[in-house]
């Protein structure tokens, strides 16, 4: 199957299978998810995800966080930037996700980072998701 936007492919796995309470999720994978995994098991979104070195390109195993009332932790997911149409922000206008209850994701020349840690280190980048 060839995708286009892998990591909108990414990020409506995770939905889906939010939404139908898995525990599991696997992902094709690159350097770009892994970056994006680590920042979401870092935010607390997911509980872990880990690497595995199955077939052409490996996978990424994406394990889900769900509340004690088995509801999950990720209520919304939405790709901003897209092979179509790129977002870039700069420092001072890095958006704010649910007034600040939800998570930018942001790829910038330090690597890929949540919109707090942008702002932190005093810079924009390319918004490449937001998660609530």
């Amino acid at each position: 199957m060839n995708v286009t936007d892998s990591i909108a492919d990414m990020l409506t796995r995770i939905r889906n299978a939010s939404m139908a309470r898995h525990l599991h999720v696997t992902v094709p994978a690159s350097q770009l998810k892994k970056a994006i995994a680590q920042v979401l098991m870092d935010e607390g979104w997911i509980a872990d995800y880990e690497y595995l070195d199955e077939g052409p390109q490996g996978e990424i195993r994406i394990t889900l966080k769900y509340t004690l009332d088995k509801k999950p932790v990720i209520v919304g997911l939405k790709r901003v930037s897209r092979p179509g149409l790129r977002i870039y922000t700069k420092r001072g206008q890095i958006p704010r996700v649910m007034g600040g209850l939800g998570t930018a994701v942001l790829s910038t020349s330090r690597g890929v980072m949540t919109g707090k840690q942008a702002y932190y280190h005093h810079i924009g980048g390319e918004v490449l998701c937001y998660i609530w």
